[in-house]
C-alpha cells in the first residue's frame, strides 16, 4: 500500500524542535522550558518558552538565533536569570518575571553559565572559567574583534604540555583556566569567589539556610593520575572547605534536602570501573556518613540513551520531596527510562515507565505534580503533566507539522536468546512504503560506549534508513545498559567476542523471523565503539556487503597514547595498559585483520575528534588501500566525536548523506 506521507531526509534535521530543561515557575501553575533549533544560518538557535498549565500554548519568551538557556527563577518567582550568548559569548542575564528587557548580569572574559539562586533570593551563584591571577571584581567581556585576535595570537604560539590530561574531546586543547564557583549578591551588585584551587568547581546546590554549598572536584595532588570526583561543603562566611568524600568514588548531582540535614547524590566505587551502576547515596550533611539506598535495584540511574536528537540539558535528579521522605529519579531500565520514586528505607516504585524515552523532569513541591519530557520512537519531544493520581496528560504539540507531514516507522520489538543464556533486546524498524511480497536489504546498527542503550526514542539515522528503502536492526548486546549490572559489565576484557556473537545472533534471528529480509544485501554501521565493532565484524565475517565506521578504533596500541580517555579506557575496559601486554591489546584490534576485509568500508571520522582520534580512521584507510580494499575516507574538518550529535548542522546532514550514499552503492 502507497505511503501517503514523504519519507524523511537528512536535511530534516532542519525541520526538529528539539525541547529541553522543563522547569516549574514558583507560586505560579506554570512551567518554562528551552527549545532549540536549527535556523536560516544553519546554526543552533534555543530560546525560552513560558507555558500556563491553563492555556493551550506557550508563549515564546526570548527571541533571535542566539542560544538562551538555563531559566531559573527567585524563591518568590518575580525575578528570573537565564544564560545566553546574545552578547557574543555565554553570559548572565537577569528580568522581572512580570515583563521588561532582561540586562546583562556578567561581563566575565570567559563567560558564565550555570546560574542557581540561594533560597532566600538575595544572591546568584554560577560558573565561570578563571586563570588563577583573575579578579572577579574587573572582568571585562572581550569584544568579537578581541576575541579573534587572541585566539589568533595563541594558534601562533606553541603548545607547552605537562599534564596527563591535556586534552579532552569537549573542550579541546585544555589551558591554566579552571572552573570556579562565582557568587552574586543582588543588594550589593558585587561578586565573590567562593573557589580557587587549581581544579575544576562543579557547583552543585546551596543549602536552604544559605549557609554553605557543595561541590564536586578533586583536590588532590594526584588529580592528573585520577577519575575521582569527590563532594565538598564549602562555609559561605568562613570559606572553610570540608571533604565529604573518600578519595575513591565519584559523585555527582548532589542536592541538599529540606531541611538540610542530608545530602542526595549519584555516584559509584568504581568497582566494575566505566561500567559500574550507579548508586543513589544518602550522606548526613554533617559527617559525610553515606548509605546506598539502591544496593538491591540493579538499575542504571539516569539517562543512558542513545539518540540523535537530544539538544539542550534536561535535570535527572534526584529531587527531594517536601516532607523529606522521598527522592525522584530518572532511571534506565530494559530499552526505555523511566521516572522513578525511592523511600529513605530503599523501597523503590515507579510513577511513571512505558516504551518511550523520559529524559527530563521537574516537579513541583507545592501540589506535588510533575512536567515530565517524553522522546518515543515517533515523536522527538513532548512535555506532559503527571498529576498527584499519576495520570499523564499532554501539554505541547511539537514537531506537529513535521510529524503530520513525514512517515515514521513504528520499531517492532525483539527479543532472543544466546548461547551462553543471555536475553538480548532489540527492535527493528521496515521499511518504507513496505511491500510483504519484496524482499529488502537490512542494516545493522551498533551502539556506542559501550555502555549505553538503544531504545524507545526518536532516532533520525535510524528512520532516515528506513525512509530509503532499508530495513533497520538495533540492538543491546552485552555491554550495554538497561538489563543490570552483570550484563553491562559482560563485554569488559570481552570484546570481538561476546558482543560480536550477540551481534551476528541478532542479524540471524532477524532473517529467520522476517521473511521480506535479503540475506544476501547486509549492512553494517556504528559510531565509536559501534565503530570499532563495525571494523572488527567486517575482519571477521564477509556476509555484509557494505559497512560504514564512524569516529571508529582501529588499533588499540595508538589508541592508549592518543585518545582523551586512553591512559584509562584501555585498562577500565580489556583489563591492561599498553606496556602490560602490547600483544594482547593486537590481539583485539581490529587492524590486525584488516587482510580479511572484504567488505566495501566506508570511513567517516571527524578532524577534532579527540576521543577516538582521526589516526585511528587514517590508519585503517592507509592499511585497506594499502592492500586494494574496496575503500573510502570522509573527514569531516572541525568536527568532534559529538559529530552525530550535536556537531555542526552542515556537517551531520554531510555525514548521514556520505552513509546512504555508500548504502545505495552497494545494496
Amino acid at each position: 500500500m502507497t505511503n501517503l506521507k514523504r519519507p524523511i531526509t537528512s536535511e530534516d534535521l532542519k525541520n526538529i524542535e528539539v525541547y529541553s530543561d522543563p522547569q516549574f515557575v514558583p507560586n505560579a501553575n506554570a512551567y518554562t522550558y528551552v527549545s532549540t533549533t536549527i535556523n536560516e544560518k544553519n546554526e543552533y538557535q534555543s530560546n525560552l518558552y513560558f507555558h500556563r498549565l491553563e492555556e493551550e500554548d506557550a508563549k515564546q519568551w526570548t527571541f533571535g538565533n542566539d542560544n538562551t538557556s538555563c531559566l531559573r527563577f527567585s524563591p518568590d518567582g518575580k525575578k528570573a536569570v537565564f544564560q545566553s550568548s546574545r552578547s557574543g559569548i555565554m553570559q548572565l542575564w537577569l528580568m522581572e518575571a512580570n515583563g521588561g528587557e532582561a540586562r546583562q548580569l556578567t561581563t566575565f572574559k570567559n563567560g558564565a553559565s550555570r546560574p542557581a539562586w540561594s533560597k532566600d533570593g538575595k544572591s546568584i551563584l554560577f560558573s565561570a572559567s578563571l586563570d588563577q591571577d583573575d579578579n572577579v571584581q574587573d572582568q571585562r567581556e572581550l569584544s568579537k574583534e578581541e576575541r579573534q585576535s587572541e585566539q589568533k595570537e595563541k594558534e601562533s604560539q606553541p603548545l607547552h604540555v605537562n599534564r596527563l590530561k591535556y586534552k579532552s574531546d569537549a573542550k579541546g586543547f585544555h589551558d591554566q583556566k579552571k572552573t570556579q564557583i562565582i557568587l552574586y549578591s543582588l543588594e550589593n551588585d558585587s561578586f565573590t569567589q567562593l573557589t580557587s584551587a587549581d581544579s575544576d568547581h562543579g557547583f552543585q546546590d546551596i543549602s536552604p539556610d544559605g549557609s554553605h554549598i557543595i561541590f564536586t572536584a578533586n583536590l588532590s595532588d594526584s588529580s592528573d593520575y585520577e577519575l575521582i570526583s569527590d563532594l565538598y561543603k564549602l562555609n559561605l562566611k568562613t570559606k572553610e572547605v570540608t571533604k565529604l568524600t573518600n578519595g575513591k568514588s565519584s559523585y555527582y548531582s548532589a542536592a541538599f534536602s529540606p531541611s538540610g540535614s542530608k545530602i542526595a547524590c549519584f555516584g559509584h566505587d568504581f568497582q566494575y570501573s566505566g561500567a559500574t551502576l550507579s548508586e543513589l547515596y544518602i550522606m548526613d550533611t554533617d559527617s559525610g556518613q553515606r548509605t546506598s539506598l539502591s544496593t538491591d535495584w540493579d538499575i542504571e540511574l539516569g539517562d543512558a540513551m542513545a539518540g540523535d536528537t537530544r539538544l539542550g540539558e534536561s535535570a535527572a535528579g534526584p529531587v527531594w520531596s517536601e516532607d523529606e521522605e522521598r527522592i525522584f529519579f530518572i532511571a534506565t531500565d530494559f530499552g526505555a527510562t523511566g521516572l522513578y520514586q525511592a523511600t529513605l528505607a530503599g523501597e523503590l516504585n515507579v510513577l511513571y515507565k512505558n516504551d518511550n524515552h523520559v529524559f527530563g523532569f521537574s516537579y513541583n513541591h507545592a501540589n506535588a505534580e510533575f512536567i515530565i519530557g517524553i522522546s518515543t520512537p515517533a515523536n522527538p519531544c513532548n512535555f506532559y503533566k503527571l498529576d498527584q493520581d499519576f495520570n499523564l496528560s499532554r501539554l505541547t504539540n511539537a514537531n506537529a507539522e513535521f510529524i503530520e507531514e513525514v512517515a515514521i516507522a513504528e520499531p517492532e520489538a525483539l527479543t532472543f536468546s544466546t548461547e551462553d543464556g543471555l536475553e538480548i533486546q532489540g527492535w527493528l524498524l521496515r521499511p518504507f512504503d513496505f511491500d510483504e511480497n519484496k524482499k529488502y536489504p537490512l542494516i545493522l546498527e551498533v551502539h556506542g560506549g559501550p555502555h549505553a542503550m538503544y531504545g524507545q526514542t526518536f532516532f533520525h539515522e535510524m528512520q532516515l534508513l528506513s525512509s530509503q528503502g532499508y530495513a533497520v536492526l538495533y540492538t543491546n548486546p552485552r555491554g550495554s545498559h538497561g538489563y543490570g549490572q552483570k550484563f553491562v559489565n559482560a563485554v569488559r576484557q570481552n570484546y570481538g567476542q561476546g558482543d560480536y556473537t550477540d551481534l551476528m545472533h541478532a542479524v540471524d534471528y532477524a532473517l529467520e523471523n522476517f521473511s521480506f529480509l535479503d540475506e544476501s544485501r547486509l549492512g553494517v554501521t556504528g559510531g565509536s565503539y559501534g565503530g570499532f565493532m563495525t571494523n572488527w565484524i567486517v575482519g571477521h565475517t564477509n556476509r555484509f556487503k557494505a559497512a560504514v565506521t564512524q569516529r571508529s578504533i582501529s588499533n588499540w596500541l595508538s589508541f592508549y597514547g592518543v585518545s582523551d580517555i586512553g591512559f584509562f579506557f584501555t585498562k577500565w575496559e580489556h583489563g591492561l595498559n599498553l606496556l602490560d601486554d602490547p600483544s594482547s591489546l593486537w590481539d583485539i584490534s581490529p587492524l590486525k585483520y584488516a587482510k580479511n576485509v572484504e567488505t566495501p568500508l566506508l570511513i567517516l571520522h571527524g578532524e577534532r575528534d579527540f576521543r577516538c582520534p582521526i589516526e585511528q580512521g587514517e590508519q585503517l584507510f592507509i592499511t585497506l588501500k594499502h592492500l586494494h580494499k574496496e575503500v573510502e575516507f570522509v573527514r569531516f574538518p572541525g568536527a568532534t566525536h559529538e559529530l552525530s550529535r550535536s556537531g555542526k548542522p552542515e556537517m551531520r546532514i554531510a555525514r548521514l548523506d556520505q552513509i546512504c550514499r555508500w548504502f545505495e552503492k552497494y545494496l
